[in-house]
């Protein structure tokens, strides 16, 4: 036989996808030795956890289902004697053998196997295909599958999946096929197993945690870094990878301990969250974020005679709709100099009556000939302010485009769904479904420099408009 002698086919279901949060539900072991079946055994498992409605419905293992059934540590002996001596077999192995592994070592006992995955495997064979989930397996090899998502229907498929590749591949290269499927991936050393193969191939946000386990309640849990990705698994797999060996990456990496993650349903709900989780949490790795409250606009006084004639005025958790002639929007007094520094130069704007430049007397930039000289009494205030106040029409938060207020809906790939709701460009906030949108509808408009900034750039793009739905005043 070319693969090794004695294997072990096994499949779980868990409550959700993280090996060492969740917990496992369902249990099959198929023991082949010399390639006979010599042992099959299934059991329901019980989770000590809720099991999550969608989970449910993909499995189809309920609470009632699992009432009865045997936790891990009354099964961990038929387990570990059924595994015994094998090469632990599994469609993406690592995700199974994460959870098999942390199952025992949450009773004090340790296991350790040789893995062989499927999915390597059918990769290093059939390397003229893209797709290699188990879905594809069955379309593609006519495999029988009795019951899809529970673990002895899985199981006896990577059975099938093998024994027609006992005889459809020379000894040698089938031999080598598997040397290939069995090697290990670089393991963070600080992460539990299967922890990275158990992140999706889905976009979202990913939290980098210092502490193995979340601490008790009331105890802070120290996060190291928040960020975002396209694809769960390659993005987080690439701060592991050999890129991220030096320097501060490397500093990062070794002090991880646990990875959790977020799956949002597009590029603004993952914004918006991203957002709100660096002003909570305040993760060290990533950059400072400016505070909230600190976002204001400038007034402009006419007619005032001395230096500065522009005011800020605080605009953080106001509403728009009161805003009577301001201009501009900026986190810190660093954005509006710099704004003010570029009009004075495109118009000739005097940069000591903008409070740019203290003194008396003409300004450097009348020296320079790039100020009209108001300084200097070669024209007017009211002229100087006028040409300021024309510069300023463009700058800052645009009229929002909707009569009232509006939803985004976003719907991913496999049904997750987020609606946000808007109006006058502040967030009211975000729902899974109609009847928590129509909640928002009582919430106050509070500005938010940073989510108008994230709205803006996001209607910029000319595709996403289809997903606005204004609502009627009544919604």
């Amino acid at each position: 036989m070319s693969l090794p002698r004695r294997l072990a086919f096994i499949d779980v279901e868990s409550t959700g996808a993280h090996p060492v949060r969740d917990r496992i539900t369902e249990i099959a072991i198929l023991r082949v030795e010399e390639g006979e079946v010599v042992a099959c055994w299934e059991s329901l498992v019980a989770p000590g956890q809720p099991i999550p409605p969608l989970i449910e419905q993909v499995t189809g293992i309920s609470d009632a289902m699992v009432a009865d059934a045997l936790p891990f540590e009354a099964l961990a002996d038929t387990v570990a004697a059924l595994l015994d001596g094998c090469v632990f077999v599994a469609h993406s192995a690592r995700f199974d053998y994460g959870f098999i592994r942390n199952a025992f070592a949450r009773i004090g006992r340790d296991f350790t196997a040789p893995v062989l995955c499927t999915v390597k495997l059918s990769r290093a064979l059939y390397p003229e295909h893209h797709r290699h989930g188990l879905d594809a397996l069955i379309e593609r090899h006519q495999l029988v599958c009795t019951a899809r998502h529970r673990a002895m229907g899985d199981v006896e498929v990577l059975w099938q999946f093998v024994s027609q590749l006992e005889g459809g591949f020379a000894p040698e290269l089938l031999a080598r096929a598997a040397e290939r499927a069995m090697k290990a991936p670089a393991q963070p050393p600080g992460l539990p197993e299967g922890v990275l193969e158990a992140l999706p191939d889905a976009p979202g946000l990913y939290l980098f945690h210092a502490e193995p386990e979340p601490p008790p309640t009331g105890r802070r849990d120290p996060v190291l870094f928040v960020g975002r990705a396209q694809s769960l698994r390659a993005r987080v797999r690439e701060h592991f990878g050999a890129g991220a060996r030096k320097g501060r990456d490397a500093e990062l990496a070794a002090r991880v301990k646990r990875v959790e993650w977020i799956e949002t349903a597009g590029e603004l709900d993952t914004s918006l969250r991203e957002n709100a989780l660096l002003r909570l949490l305040q993760p060290p790795w990533n950059r400072p974020q400016e505070a909230a409250e600190a976002a204001f606009a400038l007034r402009l006084l006419p007619g005032r005679k001395r230096a500065p004639i522009l005011e800020p005025v605080s605009v953080a958790g106001t509403d728009p709709a009161d805003w009577d002639g301001l201009f501009g929007v900026f986190r810190n007094r660093r954005e509006a100099d710099n704004l003010l520094r570029e009009l004075a130069l495109l118009y000739r704007l005097c940069p000591r009556r903008l409070g740019l430049e203290g003194g008396n007397g003409p300004c450097t930039a009348h020296a320079a000939r790039r100020c009209a000289g108001v300084c200097a009494r070669r024209e007017t205030p009211a002229e100087h302010d006028a040409r300021l106040a024309g510069a300023l029409a463009g700058v800052g938060v645009k009229p929002w485009p909707w009569p009232g207020a509006v939803v985004v809906e976003e719907v991913r790939a496999g049904g997750l769904r987020r609606l946000q709701r808007f109006e006058r460009w502040c967030h009211l906030g975000s729902a899974d479904d109609e009847a928590g949108l129509a909640a928002l509808a009582a919430t106050p408009r509070a500005f938010d420099a940073d989510v108008w900034r994230i709205l803006a750039r996001w209607l910029a793009v000319p595709d996403h408009l289809a997903q606005v739905r204004p609502l009627s005043s009544g919604q």
